[in-house]
């Protein structure tokens, strides 16, 4: 993976301080890429990539490491160690030397449990419309009863 020049939307590389021949490929910072993809993207083993990993068994998210891949904020031990593509080219440059880095995200394919997933989001986002027009209708009723019990008085 590591076998080209990267390209991108954004300048990231300026802000960083890194030089021209890493950029991030990706147009969205959300994406992450887990342990596996680093490990490929790498050439290196599973054990190394943790080897390399900025972790410590009683902190858990440890300050930044120069020397060390970081990963992402993790809120639990169990969570998955995940880094940011821009994070993983930094340290194939500065720290394994590597001259040309290219890093891939590429989306997976979408899954049974994503479609149910988008479905339940649609449906929720239905209830919600749904809502907002009754209440908006309680709100009319009730704006309606006022003037009314104003007349009578």
């Amino acid at each position: 993976m590591f076998n080209g020049s990267v390209t991108s939307d954004t300048d990231y590389s300026s802000s960083k301080g890194l030089d021209k021949d890493i950029k991030p490929v990706i147009p969205c910072d959300d994406l992450l890429v887990g342990i596996d993809e680093v490990q490929k993207s790498l050439n290196r083993s599973r054990a190394s990539v943790y080897r390399y990993t900025n972790t410590d068994p009683r902190n858990l998210n440890p300050p930044f490491n120069p020397r060390k891949l970081n990963p992402e904020y993790r809120s639990d031990q169990k969570d998955q160690l995940l880094f940011h593509p821009n994070e993983v080219a930094r340290f194939a440059k500065d720290i394994l030397r590597i001259k040309e880095v290219t890093v891939e995200v590429l989306n997976s394919p979408s899954s049974a449990t994503q479609q149910v997933l988008a479905s339940i989001l649609e449906e929720l986002r239905l209830i919600r419309s749904h809502l907002e027009d009754n209440k908006v209708k309680i709100d009319e009723i009730k704006a309606h009863r006022n003037r009314e019990d104003r007349s009578a008085a």
